[in-house]
């Protein structure tokens, strides 16, 4: 099995070299206007946040490859561990809401500050043994997701629009670069926290520590470059009334965020509503995105009985869900011409084939991990397809102004399906005894494959309703840039 993981790490990165190589020669490079490529201040914008945006996505992927590890090094029990797990994702559900809010209360920096606090602490509960204080870290790490995928972006976007007056059309560049290195920092991560808890001997607690000090240089950089950035480009600093400021215009200015706050999800249930296709759209994403949750907290606990470095194997799920987006660029591209909701489907359908797969490789008395393995990576490949599928399609169905309202209600029956169906693995577990639960986990995998035949179902639903839809196709140069 040692072999297997590292030949499957280089077949994958080898792989995603050809696959980038391909690209490359048959998608036509995007337009970039002429002022974009030579405006140094944008270059010097650009380069000053995503120097304290990575650090914030390589403190966060520092954090994936050991924690059920961690948890079980700790003498958990899997039905334990499941209501940890659980406790992160309602965290999630409670803070997201809220989480689009900070910003405008505490403040765009302060609010990319708190995250990464919060983040480090959440961090150094892990030095912790007592359940209760790891139950508190779970929490912490909710909330600091929630900000991570909001307060970062709020800030660019602010500076970027209001305050340089750089044109929108820029913005997809910044967040374009970020993407292509977060799938570099996802497959590093995983090798460096390997390093240190198997190779070093350091334990599994190990990259939990090193997550410190990215999230510690993050808020540095956060703190001095970018507060230098706010004085040097604008006197209105981070925001354009002072929250904090005087007590008369503190209050006034909460007001207003809690109601645009509201405004924006009464906007966005209506839309939901409104459009069967959002609805549609909505159910895909929530029941294929809260397998996914399932799966992160799965995978561990059937290939570490036999002895596989974790953090390679972390390596390699983000190199197939690496070879995934690029294979979707690639089938995108004027060559082939592959419309994003035959790739859709052809995701449900392998995330599909992966479950139906691991139902069987995870049998009791007769576990194959080989065969486990093979589906968790076919699993990630799907994954890498199905985001920037769902993206573009999110992008023409749902309106720009109503798009935050909107997403936001499709997390929240995303992460309720994912804690009941650990809440369920913890009831059956619980119920042999609080042993470990080979056929619960044969039995949950057969529940995410009912899930992803649902979510086939509702794409297939999507496209008979919209068959003549233009929206729903790419259809030349808009298309490719909505991707």
């Amino acid at each position: 099995m040692l072999v297997t993981v590292y030949l499957a790490m280089v077949v994958l990165l080898v792989l995603c070299v050809c696959l980038e190589l391909t690209a490359r020669r048959f998608t036509p490079p995007q337009p970039t206007p002429s002022a974009m490529g030579t405006n140094p201040a944008f270059r010097r914008f650009q380069t000053l946040f995503l120097r304290g945006y990575l650090l914030a996505l390589s403190g966060d992927w520092l954090q994936g490859p050991y924690l059920y590890k961690l948890y079980r090094h700790y003498s958990f029990l899997e039905s334990q561990i499941a209501i940890l797990y659980v406790v992160g994702l309602a965290s999630c559900v409670l803070f997201a809401p809220v989480a689009s809010w900070f910003p405008q209360v505490l403040g765009r920096r302060r609010t990319c500050l708190l995250f990464c606090v919060a983040y480090s602490a959440c961090c150094l509960t892990k030095l912790s043994r007592d359940y209760f204080v790891l139950i508190l870290g779970r929490v912490l790490g909710g909330l600091s997701t929630s900000l991570l995928s909001t307060a970062f972006q709020a800030w660019y976007v602010h500076r970027h629009v209001d305050i340089h007056d750089f044109p929108k059309e820029w913005i997809p560049s910044t967040f374009t670069k970020a993407a292509s290195w977060n799938h570099g920092l996802a497959v590093g991560a995983g090798l460096v926290a390997n390093m240190l808890a198997e190779w070093l001997h350091l334990g599994p607690v190990a990259p939990f520590l090193l997550a410190v000090p990215c999230l510690g240089a993050c808020g540095w950089v956060v703190l001095t470059d970018w507060g230098l950035e706010e004085k040097d480009g604008s006197l209105e600093g981070d925001n354009k009334t002072p929250l904090l400021g005087p007590s008369s215009s503190a209050p006034l200015a909460r007001a207003s965020a809690q109601a645009r706050f509201w405004r924006s999800c009464q906007e966005g249930l209506r839309c939901l509503l409104s459009d069967r296709r959002v609805m549609l759209l909505g159910g895909v994403q929530a029941l294929f995105e809260s397998v996914l949750y399932i799966f992160i907290f799965l995978w561990t606990p059937v290939l570490d009985p036999y002895g596989l470095p974790l953090g390679m194997v972390f390596s390699c799920l983000m190199a197939a869900s690496m070879a995934g987006s690029l294979l979707y660029r690639l089938a995108t591209s004027t060559c082939y011409r592959l419309q994003p909701g035959h790739l859709l489907c052809f995701s449900m359908l392998l995330a599909f084939f992966s479950f139906f797969m691991l139902i069987f490789s995870t049998a009791p008395g007769q576990p194959r991990p080989r065969e486990s393995l093979l589906a968790f990576l076919m699993l990630e490949l799907a994954s890498g397809l199905y985001f920037p599928a769902v993206s573009f399609l999110q992008g023409r169905v749902i309106p720009e102004e109503k798009r935050a309202g909107v997403l936001a209600w499709f997390r929240l029956p995303l992460h309720l399906t994912a804690c009941l169906g650990l809440l369920a693995l913890h009831r059956e577990v619980s119920g042999t005894g609080g042993g470990e639960g080979g056929s619960g986990t044969r039995h949950m995998f057969g529940g995410c494959a009912v899930l992803m035949l649902a979510a086939l179902l509702a794409v297939v639903s999507l496209f008979t309703l919209g068959r003549n839809d233009v929206d729903l196709r790419l259809d030349g140069p808009k298309g490719e840039g909505d991707v």
